[in-house]
């Protein structure tokens, strides 16, 4: 970069996004050009990245978690170098452009994480300060420093305003993740106007709370008073917070610290008018030469690059076992012997033919896989005796202790922002867990792990009425069917041990994609099978019980299999020939070839058996078929007096079966 006034490297910001928002006609302007100099401090001083390699290793992690602000950003990366063109700007909003509404990770260079659902930016922040932390004291060595970056993050008031933000900064306060550096864009508006209405927190002592380090009353346009706070945050002890006292909308002479300039173009008149209050005598698009000098950050990033890349060449001579393991973990592949390892724990669950809750099975599952794969960063919202994600040899993560396993506290949607967090760094595979009644409260996080296809895990433990005597406010009815909606999500629900030990190592093979894995609190009979059959659970769904010209097929999930295993001898003893279909994961089963699905669910009329509401099963047994489920809130008593209250039962199932039979 070289030496030019600060301000005209924020206007430059500032233009190209009011520029962009204009012609597109849509977007939020009033936080890119309120934020300017913040950016300027960051990214001119301290941000170490390299344009030219978007995903080195030891870069430092930038995050908009004020995600609607996407411009700031879009121009960042189009001013320091990275692969997004003049062109790209121009596109902004398009379809199919590397520019959309937010920010989205693996379609514009540079991005790290898909922000717009406000919080859940930072919450991936403390993710990934997390995972580098963990990193660092697994593989650094004395005299070589292989992990050590910083996470920034630029946040707002809706941010703060969102309850998840309270959980993860909370843990991060906890964990003292010195690593992290949030600025705070304090400009006291929101969509609906100045937010003193509706958001009076004092912020610095809410975070002081915390544990957190935090720098008070920044002058959030003044880049050197920016730029010595980030200096000082480098060098504390905890997560820091940066609060920067800006003007939203600055250099809109007659739009600037109102509401009106943060979600709407400027107007032809104002933009005009910006440029003359600025001093910005440059058509729309247009950057003179020596602001992308000023800006262009290719040369220092291929220095810092280089002199880490000579540090790694040392500490791979050193380390040479450490440097490989880091290399393979930071690229997500699994080691060499990853299949034969999954294939001995199936075999050992055939083997066993254990009779346990699946939740058991799961611990099982992980017990067999973790010591073998260190990648592993298991965790649970205050229920791990419950969800039994914890193995024998885990450590427990603390603020003076490096581990593998996280007590991430009642704090499910936290948990799972920050699992994905850990998987958009890179190094861990995240895996966290709590009762399958409170993925509601994590499901946006579900769903942004889906669209960014991050290898994230969750576990939901006590699935259904079988919860018993908890009650409706604990028992998941819709829960299963609603998870089973989101696009990119693969949802399994095992029957049994073997199932369950697929289920895992299905989801750990899934690179670009997250897994929900749905146990039982109650115990489950073991299911006998063929090899061939074993062999097939990976597809999802497959023939657990086959029979010569079937007069109905029985499809069943989890713990209503057994009911489907039952039901099926029931009507065979009445010469009602009965097949059963296990579809551990109707997911991956629909991404089966046509002949495949064909031959699995069969001709014979079908009746779907699941602990949950009904509307979803249609799609496999038609309108003339029919479906065992519940179609109301549960109750409170024992699981197997609710199981008989609610009608899975042998009866009511070889009586539905007949019906379709003679339908």
């Amino acid at each position: 970069m070289t030496t030019l006034p600060t301000t005209q490297m924020a206007n430059a910001i500032r233009a190209l996004a009011m520029d962009a928002v204009q012609k597109a006609n849509s977007g939020h302007p009033g936080m890119p050009m309120g934020m300017a100099e913040i950016a300027v401090a960051l990214w001119s001083g301290h941000y170490r990245h390299n344009p030219a390699n978007p995903k080195w290793i030891n870069r430092d992690r930038f995050l908009l978690s004020n995600g609607h602000g996407s411009m700031l950003h879009y121009a960042l990366l189009h001013l320091a170098g990275y692969d997004v063109s003049m062109d790209d700007l121009r596109n902004f909003r398009q379809l199919h452009s590397k520019t959309p509404g937010h920010p989205e990770v693996d379609v514009t260079p540079g991005v790290e994480t898909t922000t717009g659902p406000l919080g859940q930016g930072i919450a991936n922040a403390v993710g990934m300060a997390l995972a580098e932390w963990l990193l660092a004291a697994e593989f650094n060595q004395p005299g070589h420093t292989v992990v050590d970056h910083h996470t920034y993050a630029f946040l707002g008031d809706g941010c703060l305003m969102e309850g998840i933000s309270h959980e993860v900064c909370s843990l991060a306060g906890t964990l003292r993740l010195n690593k992290l550096i949030a600025l705070y864009d304090d400009n006291g508006i929101s969509i609906d106007g100045k937010v003193e209405g509706w958001f009076t927190d004092d912020t610095p002592q809410r975070f002081a709370a915390y544990g957190w380090n935090v720098i008070p009353a920044v002058d959030g346009h003044d880049v050197q008073a920016v730029s010595a706070a980030i200096a000082r945050a480098q060098e504390s002890d905890r997560p820091t917070l940066i609060c920067c006292k800006t003007v939203i909308g600055k250099g809109s002479p007659n739009l600037q610290g109102g509401d009106k300039v943060h979600g709407a173009a400027l107007g032809e008149k104002e933009v005009a008018a910006v440029r003359e209050y600025v001093g910005w005598n440059y058509e729309p698009f247009v950057i003179p030469d020596d602001v992308y000098a000023a800006w262009n950050a290719k040369e220092q990033g291929a220095k810092v690059e280089g002199e880490w890349n000579t540090a790694f060449a040392a500490y791979r001579a050193a380390f040479p076992a450490k440097a490989a393991e880091l290399e393979r973990r930071m690229a997500g592949e699994l080691p060499a012997d990853f299949d034969a390892l999954l294939a001995a724990a199936v075999a050992a669950t055939v083997e066993k033919k254990e009779n346990i809750a699946t939740r058991k099975a799961s611990q099982n599952a992980i017990q067999a896989l973790a010591p073998h794969l260190p990648e592993f960063l298991g965790g649970s919202a205050d229920l791990t005796g419950s969800n039994l994600t914890n193995w024998k040899e885990c450590v427990a993560v603390r603020s003076h202790k490096a581990g593998n396993h996280i007590n991430y506290g009642v704090r499910e949607f936290g948990m799972s922002a920050i699992m994905n967090g850990v998987a958009l760094h890179g190094g861990y595979i995240p895996f966290g867990a709590t009762f399958l009644t409170f993925s509601d409260y994590s499901r946006n996080a579900l769903r942004m792990a889906a669209l960014m296809k991050q290898r994230s895990i969750f576990v939901f433990t006590h699935d259904s009425i079988g919860l018993g005597e908890d009650g409706p406010t604990h028992q998941s009815v819709e829960h299963v069917s609603s998870l089973r909606l989101i696009p990119n999500l693969d949802n399994w629900r095992p029957c049994d041990t073997t199932e369950s030990t697929v289920a895992w190592g299905e989801a750990v093979k899934r690179k670009h994609g997250p897994s929900t894995l749905i146990f039982s609190r109650q115990n489950l009979p073991y299911q006998e099978r063929s090899a061939a059959q074993v062999a097939a659970i990976a597809q999802g769904g497959y023939v657990l019980k086959e029979a010569a010209d079937a007069k109905v097929t029985l499809l069943a999930t989890g713990s209503e299999v057994e009911l489907a295993m039952a039901a099926a001898a029931a009507l065979d003893g009445e010469g009602v020939a009965t097949r059963v279909v296990s579809l551990p994961s109707t997911d991956v089963f629909d991404r089966q070839d046509a002949a495949y699905k064909a031959g699995v669910l069969g001709r014979a009329p079908r009746v779907a058996i699941e602990a949950g509401v009904s509307g979803f099963w249609y799609k496999y047994v038609g309108l003339e078929g029919a479906v065992v489920g519940i179609d109301t809130f549960g109750e409170s008593a024992p699981a197997g007096v609710l199981f008989k209250h609610f009608g899975f039962t042998v009866e009511n199932v070889v009586a539905k079966a007949k019906a379709v039979i003679q339908a």
